[in-house]
């Protein structure tokens, strides 16, 4: 049966029971976790013996069992002769059960059900990255906190916070004379670790300048936009916290740029034309998104209104709110892009 987070176990080489499974990157460690007095940090501590780790993750609500992702099949391969079944020194004796285990494939899909990709590269969308476990859980929790501890402004379907520069709803742009200071301390460190960001390009200023915190209440999401060309420059970047989504990209080849309206501080779908292409990825708690490029300019993006969110095959419950930090530069004269068909500073030029 395959667990929540989507992994489940190999095949077997053949019909023979005993035959070995097929190594993996991926361990499956039960008796190892939060609720055994285990963290994550001390999963990776254990683990990092045997081979570069890509990450841990819960494998379920238990508490009790972990993923642990290795960077090569070949590591996980010696992580599992030497600790299955037996006592674990850098984790006080304590004896371990691992198997190895793969991504759930996707079931056949019916209707109009879209495929969700698990990581940017599988997303196909140009300019667009993604890395998990951008923070660790004690960095958003701290994040949360913080940001919890600040006044709210209040739209018609989620709460909203502004640093750097206010977002201007009614016209999808900022005021560029309208300083509201230095982005709070309590993102320096953040700020910190997007300069290594993938795909990120050097910048001889400030990366970014202004911040938006949105809070989105339990299964609600937002309407397919382009952030305004002239308002901000090309890099944007959105943490991920607390709750998980699905993230839509859609482009529209026919269609060109047009603002869409706003109702009570509520994004309006502007689009009416019934072709585009999508694309979906997901975005779990604590990782960071960069749009750039293409991806930026020339594709709407959107986060369904879902409650429920289908990902592989596997349910996956918006039952917390999710809070996103969007970082963006604001720029300081029109855009010079090269997709003109979606940029509003060449529809106000021609």
């Amino acid at each position: 049966m395959a667990a929540k987070s989507g992994f489940t176990r190999p095949r077997q080489r053949s019909e023979d029971s005993t035959a070995p499974p097929i190594p993996s990157a991926v361990l499956y460690v039960a008796n190892c976790g939060p609720a055994v007095g285990v963290t994550d940090s001390d999963v990776l501590a254990a683990f990092s013996a045997f081979g570069e780790v890509a990450g841990v993750h819960a494998a379920d609500d238990s508490g009790a069992r972990v993923l642990v992702r290795f960077h090569e099949p070949a590591a996980a391969e010696i992580a599992m002769a030497a600790l299955n079944g037996r006592p674990c020194d850098r984790l006080a004796g304590r004896v371990l059960h691992i198997r190895y285990s793969v991504p759930v494939k996707p079931k056949a899909r019916t209707g109009c059900s879209l495929p969700v990709a698990v990581a940017a590269s599988e997303l196909g969308v140009p300019g667009i990255y993604m890395v998990e476990e951008f923070v660790t859980a004690a960095e958003e929790q701290e994040l949360l906190a913080a940001v919890d501890t600040r006044p709210w402004k209040s739209l018609a379907k989620r709460r909203v916070q502004h640093y750097g520069y206010e977002f201007l709803y009614e016209t999808r742009n900022v005021d560029s004379k309208q300083f509201l200071g230095e982005l709070p301390a309590f993102v320096s460190t953040v700020l910190q670790k997007i300069i290594s960001f993938p795909g990120v390009k050097k910048c001889n200023t400030k990366l970014v300048d202004q911040l938006t915190v949105n809070e989105y209440p339990c299964g609600v999401g937002l309407s397919p936009h382009i952030d305004t060309h002239s308002a901000f420059e090309e890099m944007i970047f959105s943490l991920s916290l607390a709750g998980p989504c699905i993230m839509e990209f859609r482009k529209y080849p026919k269609g060109s740029w047009r603002a869409p309206g706003v109702v009570n501080g509520a994004d309006e779908d502007s689009s009416e034309e019934s072709e585009y292409i999508r694309k979906a990825i997901f975005l779990p708690p604590r990782s960071m998104l960069l749009m750039s490029g293409e991806g930026r300019y020339a594709w709407h993006h959107y986060i369904p209104h879902h409650k429920i969110d289908d990902v592989r095959g596997q349910v996956i419950k918006r039952n917390s709110r999710r809070v996103s930090f969007t970082f963006r530069k604001v720029r300081k004269g029109p855009c010079q892009c090269e997709y003109k068909q979606f940029c509003d500073s060449h529809s106000k030029t021609s």
